[in-house]
């Protein structure tokens, strides 16, 4: 998967989130965006993956040299983050099996595997709704990690994790580059300290787009 954007710009009402933005996100390349709390960082994943507008500039999907047109990313695509919410009335069972139908897991990979791999074997039967923080945020990214998608963003991926679970996020997030566009938006560098490519949001704010 790769992205094209050229003078890309975002805004809420009058207020510029950036501006300017140009710059050729290759297939097989992890890029981290950076900045600090606040800044636009989300903003700016959710515009490069199509899901918010662009108020300004373009935008290009291809996939290998084929393009794609932006209302079949969302099948191409594995997004982790702590806003998005899980359905917390399923058990972990019931929601990888439902989750599957959607989007499948990479070749090799079972829901058994994949409850393996969270270290959740315990809770396979437990419902959503009554896992901790912590075990909510693994599942998160477990499934993003390993949906069969070549592209790839994390938010703040190590968000509610301690460091077992920051050690076993650095491990599968390892595990599962290979052949993938990979974004992540962060200020924590062990969430991103694998990315080849690093582009502040503050280098693209108004200001320096003028």
């Amino acid at each position: 998967m790769q992205i094209e954007a050229h003078g890309l710009g975002k805004r809420f009402v009058r207020e510029w989130i950036f501006r300017g933005l140009t710059h050729t996100f290759r297939p097989g390349t992890a890029t981290a965006i950076l900045g600090p709390n606040g800044a636009g960082k989300s903003t700016l994943l959710n515009t490069l993956s199509g899901q918010l507008l662009a108020s300004e500039g373009t935008l290009a999907y291809s996939r290998d040299g084929q393009k794609v047109a932006v209302e079949n990313v969302p099948p191409l695509l594995a997004y982790a983050a702590p806003y998005l919410e899980l359905i917390e009335e399923l058990t972990l069972t019931e929601l990888l099996q439902f989750h599957i139908r959607f989007k499948p897991l990479r070749p090799g990979f079972s829901p058994a595997r994949l409850i393996e791999l969270m270290y959740l074997d315990k809770s396979r039967h437990k419902l959503v709704r009554d896992f901790s923080s912590g075990m909510k945020q693994r599942l998160k990214l477990a499934l993003a990690l390993y949906s069969h998608a070549p592209l790839l963003l994390l938010d703040e991926p190590t968000t509610n994790l301690d460091r077992a679970g920051v050690a076993w996020y650095q491990e599968h997030v390892r595990a599962t580059l290979a052949g993938r566009l990979v974004l992540v938006s962060s200020n924590v560098p062990e969430e991103y300290d694998f990315c080849q490519e690093q582009l502040n949001i503050t280098d693209f704010g108004a200001q320096a787009a003028r």
